[in-house]
């Protein structure tokens, strides 16, 4: 069986930069690779033409091109033919791709086409009540409406997806995954009192509440540390930097008890994670978050929010805690009983662990995806 993902990320030295969705590909696609399974991978919108072939896994690095006019319909079209000369070419039985931005919309493969939900642009800006382009809408209609099977990370994606497009095929459920034996306990670096926030600074992460619940924090435990770890993004409603808002809410205590460790090498935030006394992750919109699953892998216990898929990964007061990010004094609550309760902290992360190894781990998770696609080929057979 050879096995195709179309992209417009991927973690690799050769591509651009790369967020969740990258991560979560490479995770089974690495894992699919190791079973013996054949895999290509298609990285458009990149800065250069390249074909090379690593661990077993063929890369295909797409320049991105340039269109006088008709841009959205023409590079849809040159990659429909640059994929279907490689499908035929290399025998490919299926090829995946994400429902972002419908980049399959209006294209014709020579194999069965499989879409996986990650949060799509209507997806996020149903959660994150905004504005959206009518266009993405309708490319991302189109892209699903024109697949041969659908995937999603989460049930809680699959059911507002399919009733934000009218969708009417079937939607399989497969959550992403995290290498267990890559993320793994490290308690020798644990700081007492530490709190960690890692990824991009963007108000759709709930940082901004961060600061509110902070301030509470430190009211009552001052020396509690707020660590954040990621991008500084500009934020969309005020075209500010995000940072210098958080700064603007945090209060003066607050403020000489926050450290910004800006981007990070990966090591170096697995590091963080090993270190903190609790992990906050307050997003208001996810599809199913890698940072929750790789920080609950490394037994760290956390307080996300308590939003749809936050059911699907968490376990309230058994994994840590799920909050709604707006209600600051909760929050602050909860973060305090890590802060306080150490042996809590240790038993929920041992538990948040557990449930990963048993609901996430790549292990599990790329049997799931195998049979999965067995059965796409089979029937296409």
């Amino acid at each position: 069986m050879h096995l195709a993902f179309l992209t417009p990320e991927y973690p690799h030295p050769l591509s651009t930069s790369s967020g969740g969705l990258g991560t979560s590909i490479k995770n089974m696609v690495t894992a699919l690779a190791a079973k013996g399974i054949k895999v290509s991978i298609f990285i458009y919108g990149q800065s250069t033409n390249e074909i090379f072939t690593e661990d077993g896994i063929k890369f295909h690095l797409i320049k991105q091109r340039k269109y006088k006019f008709l841009g959205w319909y023409l590079h849809r079209k040159f990659l429909q033919n640059y994929l279907n000369e490689a499908i035929i070419q290399d025998k490919i039985n299926a090829l995946e791709a994400a429902d972002w931005t419908g980049i399959t919309a209006f294209m014709k493969l020579k194999c069965p086409l499989v879409i996986r939900m990650n949060g799509s642009d209507t997806y996020f800006c149903h959660l994150e009540i905004r504005s959206q382009k009518k266009k993405n809408f309708w490319f991302e209609k189109q892209a699903l409406q024109g697949a041969d099977h659908l995937l999603s990370v989460s049930k809680f994606t699959a059911d507002k997806t399919t009733e934000l497009f009218g969708l009417k095929k079937q939607v399989k459920v497969i959550p992403n995954s995290v290498d267990v034996a890559r993320f793994i306990p490290q308690p020798d670096k644990y700081e007492p009192g530490d709190i960690l926030y890692f990824g991009s600074l963007i108000r759709k992460k709930g940082v901004l509440e961060l600061a509110a619940i902070f301030n509470l924090i430190v009211a009552k435990k001052p020396e509690a540390r707020l660590l954040f770890a990621g991008k500084d993004v500009k934020d969309q409603l005020t075209g500010r930097s995000t940072k210098q808002l958080i700064l603007e809410q945090l209060s003066p205590a607050a403020i000489k008890n926050t450290t910004w460790l800006g981007v990070l090498p990966y090591e170096k935030v697995l590091a963080q994670i090993a270190a903190a006394n609790a992990v906050v992750l307050p997003s208001f919109a996810e599809a199913l978050p890698m940072t929750w699953i790789e920080a609950m892998a490394m037994e760290k216990a956390l307080v996300t929010s308590d939003i749809g898929w936050a059911k699907e990964v968490m376990t309230d007061g058994e994994t840590g805690f799920t909050v709604n990010p707006k209600d600051h004094q909760l929050y602050a609550e909860r973060i305090l009983q890590l802060l306080m309760d150490p042996a809590l902290a240790k038993k929920m992360g041992v538990a948040a662990r557990e449930r990963v190894v048993r609901k996430f781990s790549t292990e599990v998770v790329v049997e799931e995806n195998i049979r999965y696609f067995k059965k796409v080929v089979s029937n296409q057979n």
